[in-house]
């Protein structure tokens, strides 16, 4: 399990997504969000050597919600230049790498372990805590499709899926999807 530290990270998430975000072509806002943190889970890295968070980031400008897997690792992460969103200095470990995780092969191999049903997701902002709010509907397809621009679907859906919490612009706490099997085939609202 992974150590969740009380800290500081300068610059904050929320401070690289501001800049990050408006550049990648499913974004549907202006060029300067107003985002908060919304919700979101961490899965564990067996190997405990990079952290893995699923960050929902909310633009209170337009009220969407971003999914954004994102990985921290000590060191950068080779011929992923492009996955960067950017660098950060955490008050215990230092210097952290902050990745777009969709490129990130730890962060694929544990997204489908979540999705096959072999591991559990942790909660957010505490160690050694499983997050009973997100459901899995298991699918062992070896591959699991981000959701990055979330919609209110409940859990009624037929297929695999990774489905979890957040706030969104009116404070009250919905529910939908965050990943889909296969690249989403099987996945269909009911």
């Amino acid at each position: 399990m992974a150590e969740v530290h009380r800290t500081t990270l300068v610059p904050s998430k929320i401070e690289l997504l501001a800049q990050w975000l408006p550049k990648q072509e499913w974004y549907r806002g202006d060029d300067t969000p107003k985002l908060v943190r919304a919700g979101g889970f961490r899965i564990d890295d067996p190997a405990g050597e990079v952290g893995i968070e699923c960050y929902v980031a909310l633009d209170e400008n337009t009220g969407v919600a971003y999914h954004v897997p994102m990985t921290y690792r000590g060191a950068p992460l080779m011929n992923a230049e492009a996955a960067l969103i950017g660098t950060t200095e955490h008050g215990v470990l230092g210097s952290r790498w902050v990745y777009d995780a969709t490129r990130d092969p730890v962060f694929a191999a544990q997204a489908a372990e979540l999705l096959a049903g072999r591991t559990r997701a942790q909660a957010q902002s505490r160690s050694d805590t499983v997050d009973s709010s997100v459901h899995v509907s298991v699918d062992d397809s070896g591959s699991a499709h981000v959701v990055r621009v979330l919609a209110e679907t409940g859990d009624d859906l037929e297929g695999g899926f990774v489905s979890a919490p957040w706030t969104n612009n009116q404070g009250e706490t919905v529910r939908g999807v965050w990943f889909v099997a296969s690249g989403g085939e099987e996945a269909r609202i009911g």
